[in-house]
């Protein structure tokens, strides 16, 4: 099973996951998808299994039942499951079965964009997009194949061109119809229609705050025909456009306050199980160490591996780990050839608070690696760094980052816990800045705080409205 998200290459050569802000993709299934299937417990399992909340599955429950009623296939059962991960994503099965994250729970506002959310996967399945689009791929697989055997090689790539392009605007469609669809759907369940477009506006600002950091583009600022969906901007025009057809502003159900209240304690960000980050520093309770990248990295974390960038791309890190038997020397597997370029004679062994290591460097291409290899337990784990022509510096802050794996005693795993949302009242004489000031999140406190509730610089903070904080 396959999500129709973007994924980019790294500096490494492999493949990062599909994009954590991609909303509404649905997976490419069959029509006869069952809940106990192996198909649905491996996508929980890629997820971070199930985020448990009685409260939250009634209300999301509650919603469905209303959505259901207004929806243009009666008799269509649907099903929701909160799934363990901080990726804002949403997507549905053809037989009815919805999954949000709480990244995404946390992002939105109210229950009407939370709503708007489970209407556009609900117009997914009544479309039965995801099932058009697989009959559309293979018959262009189909094309290709027979292009590739008896046209000539210009020929043939003229096809698969087309076929691309002929996919794309397929899908661009499909993202457009649903957000109409659902649209129309909330405002007949009676939840306020312009709900879509503004978490379609949440997510483009957290898209646009990720890519910033991580030294990339958003979507929207790239021109690009075989992009998957429509820019969030687009989406966000013609959601409130289809609002505007059905009433004014100020129609329907937000239900703001009833919606945060159910947020109060929610985890945000990192799974413990998968590592914690925060900031410039990786913890992980489950395996027992920490890890702090060099300054201005900004780290993403995944169940694979833990990335790193800084300088638009200019510098990479990647930390995985590998199993080897116990009296493996590590200066030797350094050798072993899954690093390109090793240069052996820069192998050193080198210990790293007590435990046993070795480092080396590499050259690839126009990037220079300094690879860390440190044994703790059973597991071997791996520090990549590249930069791209580097400075001495470069390498010298590799090398202390390297330095700074430990392991992590009982007690301090024990400590370490997931970041919450909380809910605070604002008080008289309450601004932007002093609430933001009460976030985790150090210098880009303020921004996370914005987004995370909606709102702008020219928007004042309303003296008794509640609103969402991050604490650790």
């Amino acid at each position: 099973m396959a999500l129709t998200a973007c994924a980019t290459l790294d500096p490494f050569g492999g493949m990062n996951e599909p994009s954590a802000t991609s909303l509404a993709v649905v997976p490419m299934t069959s029509a006869f998808d069952n809940p106990s299937s192996a198909e649905h417990k491996r996508l929980i399992a890629q997820f971070g299994g199930e985020y448990k909340s009685a409260a939250l599955e009634d209300f999301l429950n509650s919603i469905l039942t209303r959505l259901s009623a207004a929806e243009t296939q009666p008799g269509q059962k649907y099903q929701v499951t909160i799934l363990n991960t901080p990726a804002v994503n949403a997507f549905a099965l053809p037989s009815g079965y919805l999954y949000l994250t709480r990244g995404l729970l946390a992002l939105a506002n109210d229950s009407a964009e939370v709503a708007a959310v489970m209407a556009h996967e609900i117009a997914h399945v009544t479309a039965r997009h995801a099932l058009a689009r697989a009959e559309l791929e293979k018959t262009e697989a189909l094309k290709s194949k027979v292009a590739s055997a008896i046209q000539s090689r210009a020929r043939s790539q003229e096809l698969q061109a087309n076929g691309r392009l002929t996919l794309s605007g397929f899908s661009r469609e499909q993202e457009i119809e649903a957000d109409r669809m659902g649209v129309r759907m909330i405002a007949q369940a009676g939840f306020d229609p312009f709900a879509a477009a503004r978490f379609l506006t949440s997510l483009e600002r957290s898209s646009a705050m990720r890519a910033r950091l991580m030294g990339g583009k958003t979507q929207a600022s790239v021109a690009d025909l075989s992009a998957s969906h429509p820019s969030t901007p687009e989406r966000i025009a013609k959601a409130n456009d289809v609002a505007r057809q059905i009433t004014a502003p100020g129609f329907g159900e937000s239900n703001r306050e009833a919606y945060l209240a159910l947020l109060n304690g929610l985890d945000f960000g990192d799974n413990p199980a998968e590592g914690l980050v925060r900031g410039r520093l990786f913890q992980h309770p489950k395996l027992g160490f920490e890890f702090t990248a060099p300054e201005r990295f900004v780290l993403e974390n995944s169940a694979k591996a833990l990335l790193g960038l800084v300088d638009g791309g200019e510098q990479a890190l990647r930390l995985d780990s590998v199993a080897l038997p116990a009296d493996s020397a590590l200066e030797s597997y350094l050798t072993t050839g899954w690093i390109e370029g090793l240069q052996k004679d820069s192998i050193q062994k080198r210990f790293v608070n007590g435990l046993d290591g070795a480092i080396a460097k590499a050259r690839n291409g126009n990037w220079d690696f300094r690879i860390g290899v440190i044994r703790l337990d059973s597991s071997v784990y791996r520090l990549i760094f590249a930069a791209h022509s580097p400075a001495l510096s470069a390498d010298q802050r590799f090398i202390a980052a390297i330095d700074s794996f430990r392991r992590l005693s009982v007690e301090e795993r024990v400590r370490l816990h997931p970041s919450q949302i909380a809910i605070l009242t604002a008080a008289e004489g309450d601004t932007l800045a002093s609430l933001s000031a009460r976030m985790s999140g150090g210098d880009r406190s303020l921004e996370n705080f914005m987004i995370l509730n909606g709102l702008d610089k020219s928007l004042e903070i309303r003296t008794g409205q509640n609103y969402k904080i991050i604490i650790d």
